[in-house]
Order: C-alpha cells, then sequence, then structure tokens
C-alpha cells in the first residue's frame, strides 16, 4: 500500500522538515505484522513528493489471528494491499512529529499552510464516490477518484469498492495528517484492533478544530468507533457542546484501564506492603498511582522498552522529584522472560495487561522468571476476557489491540490460573473488572496469586 504527500509551495523541501525526515535516506518503522518505508521520489524546491509505503506480511496477518484458519477470509484478503487502519498506525508512527504538530528545525512552519497533495493508491471505501465526497469536500479538498472494476476482463460484473485517490488543499501537514488519521479508517469502515474508550481520546485529539462542523460528522463518529452506540453517543455528545454551555463540574467517567489500575493500585493497599515492582510497567500509569501509597518504600517499574521507560520518567517528573521521593522509585529497562536478579526481594509484582503482548510459546519462558525465580509473595495480573469481545464485533478473529497475540475466555484464563498453582504453589483468586454483563462477563479479568 502506497500513500504519497506532495508539496509544492516554495521551497518544497520545507516538507522534509516537517516531516522529520531526511530526503536523502530511506528510513523505515516496524508496523504490526509488517514495515513502513519512508522514502523521497520527487526533491526539488519546486516541488516535493514523500511516500510511505506499507509492506504487511500476509502470512503473518494470519498466524497472528486466532479464528478459524479454514475460514475463506484467511485465503481472500485485502488487508495487506489497501489503505487501512494499519495505515493510520504507520502514519502515526512514521509521522508522529508532524501529526502532532512538532517541528523542531524550523517550528514556524507548522501554521503555515502549505500547497499539498496526496494519493492513495488503493483504497477501500465503503459506500463509494458519494461517501468520498461527504468526507473531503467540506474540508476543502479537490477530489480525484478512479474506481477500479471487479475484473478488467469481465466488465459486466461491476465496479468494485477500491479507488485511487488524489486530494489537493491548501492546508497545514498537520491538519492533513489528522484527516487522513481519522477519515481512512472511516472510508474502510474496518479496524485491525478493538475499538474502547480510548478511541474516544484518538478522534477528539485528531479531529479538534474540524469535526465539530463537519456536516458528516455524526458518520465519521460512528464509523471511528465501529458502531458502538454507547461509545459514539458520548463522542457525539462531547463534540457538539457549544463553547457557550456552561461546563457542570463532575466527577469524569472512568476508562477501563483507570478502573484496571484502581483495582490493582486497591489490592496493593489491601495488602500493606512496603514494595512492589510493576512487570511491563510501560509509560509509569500504575507507578504514578501507587506513589500516592505512602506505605510503599520501593516502587520499581521494568518494560523491554526504552522508550516508554523515557516517556514514564517525564510523566512521573523524575528530573523535578524531590530526593525522598525520588529514592522509591527505580526504572528498569528488560525483559519478562529472562532471569534478572535486579527483579528478586519484592513483596508484590503486578503484570497489567502484559501477557496478552507475548507469543503464547514465551508464556513458559515468563512462568518460570516471575513464579519460579522472583518468587514474590503476590502477584497481581491482568488481561482481556474474550468473552467479551462479542458485544463489539461478530468477528472472532479481531483483538481488542493490534499487538495483541492473543485473547483468553475466562474458562481458559482459569485453566492457566490452577496451572500455576499446581505448577508453582501459589494460590489464586478471580476478580471481574468492568461491567459485568450475563453471559460474557467483565471486560477484563483480574487474578491475586498468592505464594503458599
Amino acid at each position: 500500500m502506497l500513500l504519497t504527500i506532495t508539496n509544492s509551495r516554495y521551497p518544497a523541501t520545507d516538507l522534509s522538515f516537517l516531516l522529520h525526515k531526511h530526503p536523502g535516506k530511506v528510513q523505515s518503522v516496524e508496523v504490526v505484522n509488517g514495515k513502513a518505508h519512508v522514502f523521497y521520489p520527487e526533491v526539488s524546491d519546486e516541488r516535493c513528493t514523500c511516500a510511505i509505503l506499507l509492506d504487511m506480511d500476509p502470512v503473518g496477518l494470519v498466524r497472528n489471528s486466532d479464528g478459524n484458519p479454514f475460514a475463506l477470509d484467511q485465503y481472500v484478503n485485502d488487508r495487506p494491499y489497501v489503505a487501512s487502519s494499519f495505515m493510520t498506525s504507520a502514519i502515526s508512527k512514521g509521522f508522529s512529529s508532524a501529526l502532532n504538530g512538532n517541528c523542531k528545525a524550523k517550528p514556524e512552519l507548522v501554521s503555515i499552510p502549505l500547497q499539498l497533495e496526496v494519493q492513495l493508491s488503493v483504497l477501500s471505501v465503503k459506500g463509494g464516490e458519494e461517501v468520498l465526497q461527504q468526507l473531503f469536500l467540506p474540508l476543502g479538498y479537490e477530489l480525484t477518484a478512479i474506481q477500479h472494476p471487479l475484473d478488467p476482463h469481465f466488465p459486466e460484473w461491476g465496479e468494485s469498492r477500491y479507488f485511487t485517490v488524489t486530494l489537493k488543499n491548501t492546508v497545514t501537514l498537520q491538519a492533513l495528517l489528522s484527516h487522513l488519521y481519522v477519515l481512512i479508517p472511516v472510508m474502510d469502515n474496518e479496524k485491525h484492533y478493538w475499538v474502547n474508550e480510548e478511541e474516544i481520546t484518538k478522534l477528539m485529539n485528531k479531529g479538534k478544530g474540524w469535526l465539530e462542523e463537519h456536516p458528516a460528522k455524526e458518520l465519521i463518529v460512528r464509523r471511528y468507533l465501529r458502531y458502538q452506540q454507547k461509545l459514539s453517543n458520548e463522542a457525539l455528545a462531547a463534540i457538539t457542546v457549544s463553547e457557550d454551555t456552561p461546563v457542570v463540574e463532575k466527577e469524569s467517567k472512568q476508562t477501563l484501564h483507570d478502573i484496571r489500575l484502581k483495582a490493582v493500585s486497591d489490592e496493593i493497599a489491601r495488602l500493606q506492603v512496603r514494595s512492589v515492582v510493576d512487570l511491563g510497567c510501560g509509560e509509569g500509569r500504575l507507578i504514578k498511582l501507587l506513589l500516592e501509597n505512602k506505605q510503599l518504600q520501593r516502587i520499581t517499574g521494568m518494560d523491554v522498552s526504552s522508550r516508554s521507560l523515557e516517556v514514564a520518567a517525564r510523566r512521573l517528573k523524575l528530573d523535578k522529584m524531590i530526593d525522598t521521593q525520588r529514592k522509591r522509585i527505580n526504572l528498569l529497562h528488560g525483559s519478562l522472560t529472562y532471569r534478572d536478579r535486579r527483579l528478586q526481594g519484592y513483596e508484590v509484582a503486578t503484570l497489567v495487561e502484559v501477557i496478552e503482548h507475548l507469543d503464547e510459546d514465551r508464556l513458559l519462558a515468563l512462568e518460570k522468571n516471575v513464579f519460579n525465580e522472583i518468587q514474590p509473595d503476590t502477584i497481581v495480573l491482568t488481561t482481556p476476557n474474550k468473552d467479551w469481545n462479542i458485544t463489539f464485533t461478530e468477528d472472532e478473529t479481531m483483538k481488542r489491540h493490534s499487538d495483541h497475540r492473543f485473547e483468553w475466555t475466562r474458562e481458559e484464563f482459569q485453566a492457566w490460573c490452577e496451572h500455576i498453582r499446581d505448577a508453582y504453589k501459589y494460590t489464586y483468586e478471580i476478580k471481574p473488572l468492568g461491567e459485568e454483563i450475563e453471559a460474557v462477563g467483565a471486560p477484563s479479568q483480574m487474578v491475586v496469586f498468592s505464594k503458599q
């Protein structure tokens, strides 16, 4: 899948500063089941084109699916070849600075409208050219759409839903990327990951300044949030609130992740311990919450991603923290599946939405490391409940996050907990997280393992 962005405002090479990508280099970023390659096929002061080529692994897409391996969709699948939510992920990773309105080299360029042209080589549009016009014309784009036949050798079969689309507009690069980020999955009417409350935040951030006034905002919101009525209504209500409407202060609604973190934090408070290690701490959200527990004297976070640890350090403001507070915290770079003596000696270990990001064949290594080597008195672990997924999709292969390698039903989760009990002599107690629904349970599940 190929997307190109061309600037013809002199000097056109300003585009490279905004994208933070050198015109003389080919650069690549990892995406789920593939890579995104960024390069410049054309560079001059009059015209500069940057391309992002999404190279997906069709076999990987199938292997990382836990659906029926003989389903027709596994063999006839357009995902590696069309612009979809995979492309928005590539935009987010490859052009993150530009998407967020940052440019260290020439910050003044961020707010300058450029003469931009975008071409999407193959775009799946459910609803045809009419939907394209509904989405882009109100934003001031000049639109050219070439619809492809189902088979050029059999014109009687009619037209497909695939288009080659060219868009032209004089607009800031950040605005253009925000439009593409939101509208590509809206046109495709699909997403490769589970949609939850966090998607509302993404939509609000990327739609700020244009979505509020868009005549097709209801279509955009409902498709972007995959027709989840509760989420869509909440987003539409937030969008349509007038600036003149008085704001009534009230307790903000908790997201599912907030509920998880509070449940884990409350469990640790109940245990009245003095030390905890958060395995797979990510950007430090749980650690920030645990700092409020004055009884905890030693709080350590470990993650395999050095970038996440850098974000955690900024989130926690370690550089500005007073010495007594700073001594309580330690951030470590490491892997859950390898022995690490630094992790020993803690009373509690937490794994919040971590295990599902590992390949299942690596779980045994994690088990041995956590339950046999580290051996804390208590282990608090959370993971999604696959049974719940039926509330937002009928596609059994869809996972809640693009990086999830597996998701367990309540029965599968309990079977694993029993295996841990028998193999490592830990008792366990499973608790639901989030609002429970009859027959499917709660959206997430937490287990508290206690050493016998």
